[in-house]
């Protein structure tokens, strides 16, 4: 009798919740009860209230159980949980899982079914078939058809990724670069973390089509050191590539080269901004430089190289299997595809869901999250990041459409969305974003550098009652001049949490001591 597959997922989430010790019970408990089981430790779902969630492999599909603690784990044997069977903790058939079965998974299609460090797990799962394509076709009808699916950065500035592929191809240099900006500093956002530690040669493959495309030939993943299990994830999986010749000097034998090497950052959140990644790259102080020159034609070591996100890249491999209209299909407008969102804070259900452009935000927060988790109402919520905008419940019909968030003064950035109940403090807030500001700026420009410093001291004298119809309008125009005036979007874009908390939320700008004695 063959031995019966368990998952027990090795994503960092999961792992902070005990999977490690659930998958130490299980292979004890099978022991004992003389059942053979193969342990494989796949990557999260996505859903991590479950977490952590295992899976065991039946004749109908693969049965989900979660959360499984270790202490819980003799009493899923005892219920015979290897053969599916019933038990409190069961939830069915894994594909058939509402948060599951409603997401449209272009990016995530692998995440959570595979066992992310194997290759032939990978190529089982149609892995490496947009390199296969890519390997047939000239650089130029790469880039095109990159162009045509509509792939914008995911990473924030929602950049077309198409024209910044067509510049560096039509660049001259004696070497060309890509780069991978895997340092995912913004609060609420986990979505590079999960691919790389779900399904690392996913990035791999995109980079490595990147590359091909664009005449490069080394490609750096500049990871946050806060990311012990991604690190470990890709490092092996680049070794898996080398050795079965999916990187090297020739590409399963085309006599394409492309080399990838992963590499630390210090946990600066200002590296996550292009250029200041590019100077710690090469060793120095992570400083954002001026524009032009452009990245694209003059970026590390000062030769023409592609910047884009973990997702940007992920996103490729799938476009040039299935073709830029396929993905096109998916989204609305100039936001074309899926988009994975990240749901944090006060939400029921927490997690990851990948969703094609152009449902509401309102859909996302309860047809998909649930509502908040304390059952109280949602009062607002952040959208992209810390420096994202707080949108109020009159917002939340928005569609998520790059185009439409900024219409209303925000951002979809990398898909992150904070959750925030009826109990919270918009002040306090927006007196965070001005104090995030002061702790990571580079400190290259002034206006972000001082600016963010006397906000917090503006904001501090309007809540203690200081004058506060003359200190609003000194904090708006702080805010107008760091928005103008700042060289990179870490003070140009700190202003938009501030200013709509000011905009929606201005009775929590009120005089504390009149709060209170209203109380």
């Amino acid at each position: 009798m063959s031995a019966i597959k368990i998952y027990v997922p090795r994503d960092a989430a999961a792992r902070s919740l005990g999977a490690d010790g659930t998958a130490e019970a299980i292979l004890t408990e099978a022991a004992r009860y003389g059942i053979s089981v193969q342990l494989i430790r796949n990557g999260s779902r996505g859903m991590l209230w479950l977490e952590p969630l295992v899976e065991v492999e039946t004749a109908a599909g693969r049965v989900a159980y979660g959360p499984v603690n270790a202490a819980d784990v003799p009493g899923l044997f005892k219920a015979n949980f290897t053969s599916g069977n019933a038990h409190p903790l069961a939830h069915g058939l894994t594909s058939e899982m509402p948060y599951l079965k409603n997401q449209e998974r272009l990016t995530f299609a692998r995440a959570g079914i595979t066992d992310p460090v194997s290759l032939s797990d990978y190529l089982q799962h149609d892995g490496f078939r947009g390199l296969r394509a890519a390997l047939k076709m000239s650089p130029a009808d790469i880039v095109a058809a990159v162009t045509d699916s509509g792939l914008r950065g995911r990473g924030g500035a929602a950049f077309p990724a198409g024209i910044k592929w067509k510049t560096v191809l039509g660049a001259a240099g004696p070497q060309k670069y890509i780069v991978c900006n895997a340092d995912e500093g913004d609060s609420g956002t986990f979505s590079d973390r999960m691919i790389m530690e779900g399904d690392p040669f996913v990035l791999i493959e995109g980079m490595t089509i990147a590359g091909i495309a664009t005449g490069a030939t080394h490609g750096y993943i500049y990871l946050r050191c806060e990311y012990p299990d991604a690190h470990k994830a890709l490092n092996e999986a680049i070794a898996s590539a080398y050795s079965e010749g999916y990187l090297g000097a020739d590409i399963q034998d085309s006599g394409k080269r492309f080399d990838l090497e992963v590499r630390l950052g210090a946990g600066a959140y200002i590296c996550g901004e292009e250029t200041a990644l590019l100077e710690s790259l090469e060793g120095k102080r992570g400083q954002v430089r001026f524009k032009p020159p452009l990245p694209a034609l003059q970026g590390l070591f000062g030769q023409p190289t592609v910047i884009n996100n973990v997702i940007t890249l992920a996103s490729v491999p799938i476009i040039l299997d299935k073709g830029a209209e396929h993905y096109r299909t998916f989204g609305m407008g100039r936001s074309r595809g899926t988009l994975p969102l990240q749901l944090a804070g006060n939400i029921k259900h927490g997690g990851l869901v990948e969703k094609a452009f152009g449902l509401t935000l309102r859909e996302v927060l309860y047809d998909i999250g649930g509502g908040s988790l304390s059952g109280r109402p949602i009062r607002a919520v952040q959208v992209g990041g810390p420096l994202g905008a707080y949108l109020p419940e009159s917002q939340f019909d928005t569609p998520l459409d790059y185009e439409a968030f900024a219409g209303i003064k925000a951002m979809l950035g990398h898909g992150g969305i904070v959750v925030f109940d009826d109990s919270v403090d918009m002040a306090a807030q927006a007196r965070y974003a001005m104090e995030f500001c002061t702790v990571e700026s580079c400190g290259k420009c002034t206006p972000c550098r001082i600016g963010s410093t006397r906000g917090v001291e503006v904001i501090d004298r309007m809540v203690s009652g200081d004058n506060p119809v003359k200190q609003e309008v000194v904090l708006r125009d702080l805010c107008e001049t760091m928005v103008h005036g700042s060289l990179c979007a870490m003070g140009g874009l700190t202003p938009y949490p501030v200013i709509s908390a000011l905009n929606h939320f201005p009775e929590d700008f009120r005089t504390r001591k009149t709060n209170a004695l209203n109380a």
